[in-house]
């Protein structure tokens, strides 16, 4: 029986070729950071996000800080999902606010304006919004037109979405800004690495000047703001671009398996897909199928794995951040759907190219394992 893993990174024969030609070029220049090819990724992945500018730097985690840092959050409290990855909440208080955790919407995994609502206080500067899995949710523009009636921003935590959209607008391009990752795990890779988009000017040119170490000019050792070494290199850039090239067509592969998924899902009684709302385009970072009856998780993967070389991806997420130790001085309340709905869903694996088969025996095996 063939091993079906929960992810994998494709690189094809082409595209290795095309990187290490172009990783020798920048290694003979010796300009390894901030040069052309870091420019090129930024001006097509603005593109790709139909935003004015987009920020290249190290991480995910350091594109969500600097955003909150150039807005400035010092002392505000910035609504959180609490069904999110330790870096959203961390952003937050590395950048001098306080996470103001809430639940989440058990349709889409976002958060939900009434939550929003609950939440707000006078201390209430803004909410970051988390497109879990891929999925812009429905409630994006509502939440969009909340923030602004209120006078709070919205920021994009698009860490998973990556060419996802709702009715053509582009996860990233909803808010003031929004944060992009491309670790190994994600749609896309640049090996390590982050994005920033927005359309705010100010936003933008603070994000440079952060990323450098805070220096005002690249050429200048004048320091103004108070930033690190964000910084993207060359070779990761290098990497991005091409990965960027082929998102349409691994998203396109993405969504081959998710319809694989999607009919089989359909005969089970216990195990339902996460739905993709209508006028939405989803890259399904991760297919999230949500149990009716929650089962023993670690068994459940176990046995996939032992039994059936089926192994499972990880959750989004296993357990929310008000029952994580590092954020207990935040959970100042149980917080009901999260952890319901955290305890009850599975992903299965998907990546560019995965084979119709390998899905088909991810289905065979859950009928076996969940019925």
């Amino acid at each position: 029986m063939a091993k079906v893993p929960a992810a994998k990174i494709q690189f094809l024969p082409e595209d290795r070729t095309w990187i290490a030609e172009r990783i020798q070029e920048v290694l003979t220049s010796g300009q390894l950071t901030l040069g052309r090819y870091g420019a090129e990724f930024e001006k097509e992945f603005a593109e790709l996000c139909g935003t004015r500018h987009a920020i290249a730097v190290n991480s995910g985690t350091s594109a969500l800080e600097i955003i909150l840092r150039s807005i400035g959050i010092e002392g505000k409290d910035v609504l959180v999902p609490t069904n999110t990855f330790f870096a959203t909440a961390a952003a937050v208080i590395h950048a001098g606010g306080k996470p103001v955790l809430i639940d989440m919407d058990p349709e889409s995994f976002a958060i939900r304006p009434e939550d929003v609502q609950k939440a707000l206080t006078a201390k209430t500067a803004g909410m970051i919004l988390v497109h879990i899995g891929g999925i812009v949710s429905s409630q994006t523009q509502v939440l969009v037109d909340l923030a602004r009636e209120k006078g709070l921003w919205l920021v994009e935590d698009a860490a998973h979405a990556h060419g996802s959209s709702y009715h053509s607008i582009r996860a990233g391009a909803f808010g003031l800004a929004g944060s992009f990752s491309f670790y190994p795990t994600k749609v896309m890779t640049s090996g390590e690495g982050g994005m920033i988009v927005t359309d705010n000017d100010r936003i933008a040119g603070e994000s440079r000047i952060y990323r450098d170490q805070g220096k005002a000019s690249f050429t200048v050792n004048a320091h103004v703001r108070m930033g690190y070494n964000w910084r993207m290199s060359e070779p990761h850039a290098i990497i991005g671009l091409k990965h960027l090239e082929r998102l349409p067509a691994m998203i396109e592969e993405r969504r081959i398996i998710a319809s694989v998924y999607d009919k089989g899902l359909m005969e089970f009684e216990n195990l339902y897909p996460l739905k993709i709302p209508e006028g939405g385009v989803c890259n399904y970072y991760k297919y999230i199928a949500v149990m009716k009856n929650a089962q023993d998780r670690k068994a459940l993967k176990a046995e996939l794995r032992e039994r059936y070389s089926v192994s499972l991806a990880g959750e989004v997420y296993e357990e929310p951040l008000h029952k994580q130790p590092v954020f207990a001085e935040y959970a100042v309340k149980p917080l009901p759907v999260s952890e319901d709905m955290c305890a009850r869903h599975i992903c299965l694996p998907i990546f560019s190219g995965m084979k119709r088969s390998e899905a088909t025996q991810v289905i065979d095996a859950l009928k076996e394992v969940i019925g």
